[in-house]
């Protein structure tokens, strides 16, 4: 299987290549663009700032290429608020691919939530055999509202979209290579998918 890693500049792409390799995988790190089309998985990472990230994406035509893929697409964290419509942080368009859009977290509550959090709700095969109500590390300022695509939700404050899915894409807020076993699985299922 030919697992690629989007390095666009946005991320720290090494803890996701580790968590592939105690899988028994090696993913490559690529911003090529025949090379990320070629590929039978695509993890999109983004650690960062959402109108920095996007900049770095336009100017190797990424932008371009990553909403028109046809293999299963994960986006981890940034990687998962550049597929929607629309973020508040920078007042940045995004990919369009999830049909919502992303705001900051009210000061009525710690910004970032950084730390473990449950998800629940979980629909999609992306969760198989993880429970409701596991937990997962999350590190974010920002949300994404829920929409018809959400398959799976947080409360931090108010209750949003912890994951999302439309046809073959994927986004989780959380970033499952630092969730422990239960992170692992994810990242499992989605090489299964």
């Amino acid at each position: 299987m030919k697992l690629v890693i989007i390095n666009y500049g946005a991320g720290n792409i090494k803890s996701i290549q580790f968590a592939f390799k105690r899988l028994g995988y090696d993913a490559v790190l690529s911003n090529n663009s025949e090379e990320i089309a070629s590929a039978d998985k695509i993890i999109f990472p983004g650690v960062g700032e959402a109108s920095s990230a996007m900049g770095m994406l336009k100017e190797t035509g990424l932008d371009k290429l990553i909403p028109n893929l046809k293999q299963p697409v994960l986006g981890i964290c940034l990687g998962m608020q550049l597929l929607c419509r629309y973020t508040e942080e920078g007042n940045t368009k995004g990919l369009g691919v999830f049909d919502t859009d992303v705001k900051r977290f009210s000061n009525a509550v710690k910004v970032p939530q950084m730390g473990w959090n449950v998800i629940k709700d979980l629909k999609s095969d992306l969760f198989k055999g993880v429970k409701e109500n596991e937990y997962m590390y999350l590190v974010h300022s920002y949300y994404a509202e829920h929409c018809e695509q959400t398959i799976a939700k947080t409360d931090y404050g108010i209750n949003y979209a912890s994951a999302l899915q439309h046809n073959n894409f994927y986004g989780v807020q959380f970033h499952p290579e630092k969730s422990s076993t239960a992170g692992a699985k994810i990242l499992q299922n989605f090489l299964n998918l």
